[in-house]
């Protein structure tokens, strides 16, 4: 019961990590150091935490860029996403996307956000990746039996450290909304952070930078 307890948990918290922005007066706790280092703190008003992770992953920079550039193709190695895809450019360089989550236990979830690309690794490794998004709910009708996501931001930092490894920071709130017992929502919280943190990794090394993968 405690291992389905964890995976439920785990799923939960996917809903809060696979979309993401820090804001708020509260003070940071720290939940985890190891593998990456993990710190959360309340958003005001909100039932949504807001969370920090850092750390080291073992893709270049570019290579990472290039998968999370890549949002059409989350749904093949994000946890939990069954649809990825950009519905339309923005007039600020940026680009409209909509992802929808599979989740045991409760209703899928989904969320539409605008994503910013702020900076990018140049051609030689060198050079910082950003990227921002945040939730634009209304954009377009919600679907029937699946919870729309109205708060959803955060971003990406990714920078070169040599040896093919990068600094990684992930800053993230999501409300999960609808409703979602707390006990299971803060169950496996770290998992899922980590979870989503290899799971870039993993793609990132088996693509060639700036080479758009095969879907």
């Amino acid at each position: 019961m405690l291992g389905m307890t964890r995976r439920w948990g785990a799923a939960l918290a996917a809903v809060v990590v696979l979309a993401a922005g820090v804001a708020g007066a509260q003070e940071w706790e720290t939940v985890a150091t190891t593998p990456f280092l993990i710190k959360v703190r309340p958003r005001p008003g909100t039932k949504a935490k807001d969370i920090w992770a850092e750390g080291e992953l073992k893709a270049s920079a570019a290579q990472l860029q290039t998968a999370l550039e890549d949002q059409e193709s989350y749904r093949l190695f994000m946890p939990y996403v069954k649809e990825s895809r950009v519905v339309r450019p923005t007039e600020d360089g940026g680009r409209l996307t909509y992802t929808r989550l599979d989740l045991p236990v409760v209703s899928s979830r989904d969320y539409i956000c605008h994503v910013v690309t702020e900076s990018k690794v140049a051609p030689d490794g060198t050079g910082v990746y950003q990227q921002r998004w945040k939730a634009e709910p209304d954009a377009f009708p919600a679907r029937r039996d699946v919870v729309r996501l109205r708060l959803n931001e955060g971003s990406w930092k990714i920078e070169p450290k040599g040896g093919g490894t990068s600094w990684v920071v992930y800053k993230f709130t999501v409300d999960p909304g609808g409703s979602v017992p707390g006990f299971l929502a803060s169950v496996g919280q770290k998992d899922a952070v980590v979870d989503t943190l290899r799971a870039v990794e993993k793609r990132a090394k088996t693509l060639t930078a700036e080479t758009p993968p095969t879907k």
